[in-house]
């Protein structure tokens, strides 16, 4: 049975001041648990159902985890998720490390992005479409939160976040050349644009405003996906993956 000291850790890593405080994070599911494993993330323990110790056994002795068996209802009682029949582990978080951009690469800005659904499926779409590093304003949503870890599907392990005052981040890059690739609603088609083949920066904005003005300013090329129909705007989850498909057809990885 849970100790009720790890019980009350566990909940407290739902609040930001909390992760930030223990410098912790949850993640649920089989998946993401052993994705989290396979990668350089430090688990501090795993919670497993029996069915799910049995199954994986061989790789949770090879990592050398903590591992307390619970039972399902413990666990649904402790997570963010609705129904979680397997695991839940508590990781490290990593240090706020600065990324720059490469040479050739392109790497993803993230303005103001606020829904955490939207943070971590913009994660999994980078990891998809080979985006490993991501730049994000300091208002966006906390890459540890829950929602974030679970809508990434083990995708966070392999793509980075950095935060930061990104006026700042574009005063401190060492290319002044870089190419800025914005998403407006005013901007040239994206069809009718040529990505170029030596890397830059595609940004995204909040899913209400766009990108700030702030942030617009050090954009060199300002594109907008077409619309055809009738809707008013595209969740900037999907407008993402429009940017990068797009991105992908010109430059390959």
């Amino acid at each position: 049975m849970l100790s009720k000291n790890r019980i009350k850790y566990i909940n407290s890593l739902k609040i930001k001041k909390y992760r930030q405080l223990h410098e912790a994070f949850i993640v649920e599911g089989a998946k993401s648990v052993l994705e989290l494993l396979d990668s350089d993330f430090r688990t501090e323990f795993v919670l497993v159902t029996q069915e799910f110790q049995q199954k994986y056994s061989t790789i949770l002795t090879r990592h050398n985890v903590p591992v307390e068996t619970v039972t399902v209802q413990e666990l649904e009682g402790l997570g963010a998720f609705q129904t979680n029949d397997s695991c839940l582990a508590v990781a490290k978080t990593k240090e706020n490390a600065f990324l720059s951009p490469v040479p050739g690469e392109y790497m993803l800005m993230l303005d103001d992005v606020r829904d955490p659904g939207n943070l971590g499926t913009i994660i999994r779409i980078a990891d998809w479409y080979g985006i490993t590093r991501i730049v994000c304003s300091r208002d966006t949503t906390d890459v540890y939160n829950p929602k974030v870890i679970a809508a990434a599907k083990g995708s966070f392990t392999r793509v980075s976040l950095y935060y930061t005052d990104l006026n700042q981040y574009f005063g401190n890059i060492k290319d002044k050349n870089q190419k800025v690739i914005g998403a407006f609603l005013g901007g040239s088609p994206l069809y009718d644009f040529k990505y170029p083949a030596d890397g830059g920066i595609i940004v995204m904005g909040n899913e209400s405003n766009g990108i700030s003005d702030r942030v617009a300013e050090f954009v060199t090329n300002k594109v907008t996906i077409p619309r055809f129909g009738a809707a008013e705007s595209l969740n900037v989850g999907i407008a993402t993956a429009v940017m990068l498909d797009n991105m992908r057809r010109q430059v390959p990885v």
